[in-house]
Parts: structure tokens; C-alpha cells; sequence
């Protein structure tokens, strides 16, 4: 069951949206409120608010949809992490 959770998850368009809207406002706002904090709020409220607003493809419990979210969106965030780091690098910024 936790690997097709896992599957759902990391194919779900509308987590991974929501998860490069949270990084660009992280971007934008880092001067102001740091960087980690907003990123770790931000992964737990996607990873809490989508299997309460919406009905899994996955008969999972709430407690294990919000974990695999969290694991999944920590995936997400540091993948784009990392390609921007490897944008800024190569750019010189």
C-alpha cells in the first residue's frame, strides 16, 4: 500500500505545482522570513492540506497519506533545489 501512495504522490501535478509556487515564494521572501523555516511550514501544510481536501487514488489512512506527502515533498523540494543551484552556478550568480 505505501508504495503505491508513494507512486500517487510523486505523480500528482497539482502537489509538485504547489510545491514550486512554495520555492518561488521562498525565493522571494528569504530576505525577509530565512529560508528553511517557510520551506519546512510549506512541505507539512501541502503535505497535510491535500489528503484533507481531496480523495486519494490510494485507500490509505490520513496519518500515512501525510507522511508519505511529507517524504515526497521533501523529494520534490530538494530536486528543484538542486537544479537551481546548478542554474546559478553555471550562470555565475
Amino acid at each position: 500500500m505505501w508504495v503505491e501512495l508513494l507512486q500517487a504522490q510523486l505523480t500528482d501535478v497539482f502537489r509538485l505545482g504547489l510545491v514550486l509556487a512554495l520555492i518561488y515564494t521562498m525565493f522571494r521572501t528569504r530576505a525577509a522570513t530565512g529560508m528553511w523555516v517557510p520551506l519546512a511550514a510549506g512541505i507539512a501544510f501541502i503535505a497535510v492540506i491535500i489528503p484533507v481536501t481531496a480523495a486519494s487514488p490510494v485507500a490509505a489512512p490520513l496519518w500515512m497519506q501525510v507522511a508519505t506527502g511529507v517524504v515526497v515533498n521533501t523529494i520534490f523540494v530538494a530536486a528543484a533545489l538542486g537544479v537551481w543551484s546548478v542554474i546559478s552556478r553555471s550562470r555565475g550568480t
